[in-house]
């Protein structure tokens, strides 16, 4: 397939996460970005730990992306019809469930970092024979949690009445937002595929990780019929074609989660290489070639990617973050201590580095390598100099601690330790945090001037598809690069990894022992509301030794 245009043949990339939707058209050729368009997605936060988004408002946005950035095309005297197919890459984990009648959804989406379902976990490790929720990690290569779409969907049939019925009627199907999109795009109603790709199914902790099919006896564990789930499918491969928005008629043949696609984005094809993205989370994926390796510390087997239906499937090893730009954005929207979340950088720099605090965000827990539910964020080593700079700078360096946390992991389950480390994401703009992630582990940290390396590993997928055929995969792009190099001694590294090291621990059986008090009154000190009754972004200080601080709020992303 070619194109007779002046760039040659396009590819689009839909890159839906979990702050925007966008749109954008890559050249085959050489990678370059033409154009694009993004639009901002709200987040529903009705209680504390619930995060929730509109799936008619992710599609529609969507699909005025991509009519935007057609029309841009055509300003810039650009055939779109040079657009010659298109791929997908998503926030993974957040779940969706609709009429497959109507087309309407039967509930809001759950975002993949929402924690209501604590208790369904707790009944799904208590029902195991093992009681840990490490038992069906040798079937899917994931610990029972709240982060993962299985547990999600247990909640909605358990706990949203209209998704109950609507799977005793057998008028429901479930999917992941690829999923909702591609059955959307293809036709909805009127003949959608309801399809999925490895990588997103290998996140919902139903997919057996050696077969790559929906697995009996996971599907039994958390009472999910099959015929809910869509099809699995590989990432690159000719899906179905477009049937609304201004690209009718053009292929769909990719398909990755974001942080997958972030991986064949940043080219990390050969076993050992790996890359962080640093976004509302952060999320560092190891390849680990053909081999399936299961973390004995802490860490995510999942699937890297499969280039077509009959490639070979590349594994990985995932550091799962819940919380990295997430909190920035809390301190200009709860703490209001930042008018910009640019800013951080600047203030930061300011910050007087004797004065060293250091900050856990764990507002939803903490993910890889503690998956600790019962963390709580915590602020230690505050004194009378600290000022707002002292805890941006905390708040920024905490992501990079909680890298280094997983690099550590990696380390020990792979036994080689990485020599460089890629990075891409919103926050690696911010030239502090990429000094301090350099400082913090030991090694360069490489940032290409290209940014786009989500969407550009889903428009890879789509460009290399069979009968597609328009990008060589095995044609490694020249990609200028900032490098980052470690400015300070081990010892220096090595205590400040020790005093995050004690923050972990502060943080760890807050959300336990808060339960514990919320029934009881402090009629000693004259207390008579609740701990768990206080506003939210209330916080609870401690004297003992070392100042702490336990933030227990609503987040807004």
């Amino acid at each position: 397939m070619s194109s007779r245009g002046r760039f040659g043949p396009l590819v689009g990339a839909i890159d839906e996460g979990t702050s925007s939707a966008r749109f954008l058209v890559f050249v085959a050729d050489t990678g370059e970005v033409l154009t694009f368009h993004q639009i901002d997605i709200n987040q529903i936060c009705p209680y504390e730990g619930w995060v929730e988004q509109d799936p008619l408002e992710i599609l529609h946005s969507t699909i005025e992306c991509i009519n935007v950035t057609v029309d841009n095309l055509k300003k810039l005297d650009i055939n779109p019809n040079d657009i010659v197919a298109t791929g997908i890459t998503n926030q993974r984990e957040t779940t969706i469930v609709w009429d497959p009648v109507t087309g309407e959804p039967l509930y809001n989406a759950i975002v993949w970092l929402d924690i209501r379902t604590k208790e369904t976990v707790n009944k799904l490790i208590e029902q195991s024979r093992e009681k840990n929720a490490e038992c069906i990690k040798h079937l899917c290569g994931l610990p029972i949690s709240t982060y993962f779409s299985g547990t999600k969907l247990r909640w909605l049939i358990d706990n949203v009445p209209r998704v109950a019925e609507a799977v005793n009627r057998k008028r429901c199907l479930f999917g992941t937002v690829d999923s909702w999109l591609i059955w959307n795009l293809t036709g909805g109603p009127n003949g959608g595929l309801h399809i999925t790709d490895v990588t997103n199914a290998s996140r919902t902790m139903l997919m057996n990780i050696k077969t790559l099919q929906w697995d009996d006896s996971l599907c039994k564990f958390f009472s999910i019929p099959m015929w809910v789930l869509p099809k699995i499918k590989s990432c690159s491969e000719i899906y179905g074609y477009i049937a609304q928005s201004a690209l009718i008629g053009v292929p769909i043949s990719g398909c990755l989660g974001d942080q997958q696609s972030a991986l064949v984005g940043q080219m990390c094809f050969n076993q050992g290489q790996a890359k962080n993205t640093y976004g509302t989370g952060c999320f560092l994926l190891y390849n680990t070639g053909k081999s399936v390796v299961f973390s004995q510390h802490g860490l995510l087997t999942t699937v890297g990617y499969k280039m077509g239906s009959n490639a070979p499937t590349i594994y990985a090893l995932e550091g799962s973050i819940a919380i990295a730009g997430a909190a920035v954005r809390w301190l200009r929207d709860n703490l209001h201590i930042l008018d910009n979340v640019a800013d951080s950088r600047r203030l930061a720099q300011r910050a007087h580095p004797t004065g060293e605090v250091i900050f856990v965000p764990a507002f939803s827990g903490l993910y890889a390598p503690y998956w600790r539910k019962d963390a709580r964020s915590v602020i230690c080593g505050l004194t009378e100099e600290t000022s707002k700079e002292h805890i941006i700078r905390a708040v920024l360096e905490a992501v990079c601690y909680q890298t280094r946390d997983i690099l550590e992991a990696m380390n020990q389950d792979c036994g080689i330790p990485l020599t460089k480390l890629l990075v891409d994401g919103g926050m690696t703009a911010n030239d502090f945090v990429m000094q301090q992630q350099a400082d913090l582990c030991g090694i360069p940290v490489i940032r290409p001037s290209m940014t786009e390396t989500t969407a550009l590993g889903a428009a890879m997928a789509a460009g290399s598809a069979e009968g597609i055929n328009v990008w060589n995969m095995s044609d490694v792009f020249t990609v200028p690069c900032d490098t980052f190099l470690p400015s300070i001694p081990e010892d220096e590294r090595d205590y400040k990894y020790s005093r995050w090291k004690m923050g972990i621990e502060r943080s760890l059986g807050w959300d336990m022992e808060t339960e514990k008090l919320t029934n009881r009154k402090y009629s000693k000190l004259g207390i008579q509301e609740t701990i768990t009754r206080s506003l939210p972004g209330v916080f609870y200080l401690f004297t003992t030794g070392v100042v702490l601080i336990v933030a227990k709020t609503r987040m807004q992303q």
